[in-house]
């Protein structure tokens, strides 16, 4: 049993700690970190500009789908039916999250395509060597025709070449 345990920790090991997983688990911390700015994009500038436009605040449209314990069929706000224990449907939230994953993945797009420019532009940069240009033609003395270059017969005229 002891064997056993112990390999599994050794597979663990070179599991948890190959470059690829630690890469990986980077990408995902960098990843949550960027989605929490552009959330904060999305919430706090984007959507309140919205509403300040349209007049109008979509994370709190919602339809009453039953009243609450006091039997009222109108609120103020979701926040006050909520408070009253009702049920709601809250499909402005809803609207809210879909315009939220809408600008984080143009944003991550954009990111990346970035990030692709840039490395394109710093493989140029670095001096690399463009592929030789392809060998002049082969022209036959005679008629004047391309001929391949190991040829010795002019295929069109059938001259010695």
């Amino acid at each position: 049993m002891k064997k056993r345990g112990k390999r599994l920790i050794e597979d663990f090991k070179a599991f948890a700690f190959k470059g690829n997983v630690i890469d990986m688990a980077v990408g995902v911390i960098i990843g949550g970190a960027f989605g929490k700015i552009v959330s904060s994009i999305v919430n706090d500038l984007l959507m309140p500009l919205l509403g300040a436009v349209a007049k109008v605040d979509i994370a709190h449209w919602y339809i009453l789908l039953r009243p609450g314990a006091d039997g009222m069929t109108a609120y103020d706000g979701m926040q006050a039916a909520l408070d009253a224990g009702a049920v709601v449907w809250a499909y402005g939230n809803f609207i809210s999250v879909v315009l939220d994953f809408f600008f984080i993945a143009i944003s991550v797009f954009l990111f990346v395509r970035l990030i692709a420019k840039l490395t394109s532009l710093g493989k140029k940069t670095e001096g690399e060597a463009a592929p030789p240009p392809p060998p002049e033609p082969r022209l036959c003395p005679y008629c004047k025709m391309e001929v391949h270059l190991e040829a010795s017969k002019c295929p069109y005229c059938g001259s010695e070449i």
